[in-house]
């Protein structure tokens, strides 16, 4: 069994994507960062950096229960368990592990940042700033599928998971099948994927059931980096 203690953020919706690609039993855990869960201590017990997601196979490498943080990390982790989507050895291996990468350190990182200016009072340059990135990403992703059918080479991999929940607000960067055709049906392959639309349908219950829950209740500000900073010291103080 995994335990995926997340919520439906674009990290935590491509390990749910992963988990109903390869079928293992699983269920998830509601961590709401919006009311603070995060810093829960039992939360921190996964995931010291007091992100989601994180899990909990109960019946990990040598037998026992296995923690794991970090969304890239967990689908290389769940591919090597399966046997699925990520090539055992060699170029292919490695053609997946770097586009992975990719979408770890700059479509998450960039097109994050394009959202939070987008919608928060960061001022001119900010917001140029992350949506021009953003742009010149997407046009990556369009020349690379240009040239391959998934974003990994020819087969379809945890790369195309971990990157298809970030762009789903492609409209917002103006992209479209006239600039961005292959990106487009690279966009539409993936939405055609079974274990996509469930986990479009779940991630939609999900936040649901936790807006429902969290109704009335103070929140935290996940965008106030000094307050973070300061709950994290306070929840892991000796």
């Amino acid at each position: 069994m995994i335990e995926l203690h997340s919520m439906p953020t674009p990290n935590g919706q491509k390990v749910m994507i992963m988990l109903e690609e390869i079928g293992l039993p699983w269920k998830h855990i509601d961590v709401d960062i919006r009311q603070g869960d995060q810093f829960s201590p039992e939360h921190l017990k996964l995931s010291p950096n007091n992100k989601i997601p994180a899990i909990i196979d109960t019946e990990g490498p040598g037998g026992g229960p296995y923690t794991m943080m970090e969304s890239g990390a967990i689908l290389i982790y769940l591919a090597d368990k399966a046997g699925r989507f990520l090539p055992k050895e060699g170029r292919a291996r490695y053609d997946v592990l770097q586009w992975l990468i990719f979408q770890m350190a700059h479509v998450g990182p960039m097109f994050g940042q394009a959202n939070h200016f987008n919608t928060q009072d960061g001022g001119e340059y900010a917001k140029n700033r992350y949506n021009n990135e953003s742009k010149r990403l997407y046009k990556v992703l369009d020349n690379r599928l240009r040239e391959s059918p998934w974003l990994g080479g020819p087969d379809y991999s945890i790369a195309d998971m971990a990157t298809y929940p970030w762009t789903k607000s492609f409209k917002t960067q103006g992209v479209d099948a006239t600039n961005s055709p292959h990106f487009m049906r690279w966009f539409e392959a993936m939405e055609a994927r079974r274990a996509v639309q469930r986990n479009n349908a779940m991630a939609a219950e999900i936040r649901e059931r936790m807006t429902r829950k969290a109704e009335g209740k103070p929140t935290v500000n996940i965008y106030d980096t000094k307050d973070n900073g300061e709950r994290l010291a306070k929840a892991t103080q000796k």
